[in-house]
């Protein structure tokens, strides 16, 4: 065996002995989602998790594959706020494509390694119950204005017991963002929000966003590897963590303000990304602690 190869066994042990039988939630999306390379080594790696002692659960996105079968079936895509408006077509599109086709295939791969994945969407057992979100934007005369973005939802409770089941079992749950309302209506969930109150609910010790980027990077331009929360909010304040980073670190506040151990956010278009940031001293991305 290669001595360097061998060198990072000899670093991984101490992580996976600490990390053992703790539970990681792993958001997936974006390019790792699309290309085949990163979606064969995400399933790998997931499933090894699994084999040396740790929980893996993971939700995932799909908003290209959802855009790709409304271009198909001739469904015009919109954005309210930077989220999709959903109308019913639309949500039955959403739901067929993430709690179908993308889901199974997460599934399929994983178990093809050797793995014991089950898909689910939040609608099985109860596990996500959701009410419409309601955007209020106010107009230059301060007046507020209702925004409807259709079937959109916020998550109003999480239910851990069927994923713990699961993972008590040796299964991987592997879970769509869709949400059951009051009266049984279906609700289209942004897949970082509902990692986060997964995440959450389940105590667990870490959960990892996978992005587009490395992290979080500083005034310098420089990757800042780990982060405290008070940092975070001055940096938004400054204008340091600015566009589409800013949702996913008040993700990562949120899910350590309500018990997360540590949230880790880190680039998917990386090979072993996930392995690479848990095993290994320095990590490749950005950690968010308290």
């Amino acid at each position: 065996m290669d001595i360097n190869v061998a060198d990072i066994l000899i670093e991984a042990l101490p992580y996976i002995r600490k990390f053992t039988g703790m539970t990681i939630v792993v958001k997936y999306g974006g390019h790792a989602m699309v290309d085949e390379q990163l979606k064969e080594d995400f399933a790998r790696d997931i499933t090894l998790l699994k084999f040396i002692g740790l929980n893996p659960v993971v939700v995932h996105g799909g908003g290209p594959q959802i855009n790709s079968m409304l271009d198909t079936m001739g469904i015009e895509t919109r954005f309210v706020r930077g989220m999709r408006y959903t109308c019913e077509k639309t949500m039955d599109v959403v739901e067929m494509v993430l709690g179908g086709k993308v889901n199974k295939s997460i599934v399929a791969q994983m178990n093809q390694h050797g793995g014991k994945a089950v898909g689910l969407t939040g609608k099985d057992g109860g596990l996500i119950f959701a009410k419409k979100m309601q955007i209020i934007n106010h107009n230059e005369a301060d007046q507020p204005e209702i925004i409807d973005p259709g079937l959109v939802g916020e998550v109003v409770s999480v239910d851990p017991h069927l994923i713990n089941s699961l993972s008590s079992q040796g299964f991987i749950p592997v879970i769509a963002p869709v949400g059951a309302g009051e009266n049984g209506e279906t609700y289209n969930i942004n897949a970082d929000v509902v990692a986060s109150k997964i995440a959450s609910a389940l105590g667990a010790g870490r959960l990892i966003l996978l992005t587009d980027v490395d992290g979080v990077k500083g005034a310098d331009g420089n990757l800042i590897s780990s982060i405290k929360t008070d940092e975070i909010v001055r940096m938004i304040e400054t204008g340091v963590i600015k566009g589409g980073m800013i949702p996913k670190v008040e993700f990562a506040l949120n899910a350590v303000r309500e018990g997360v151990g540590k949230v880790h956010i880190i680039n998917g278009a990386r090979r072993h990304t996930v392995l690479l940031e848990l095993f290994t001293d320095h990590g490749i991305g950005t950690e968010v602690t308290l």
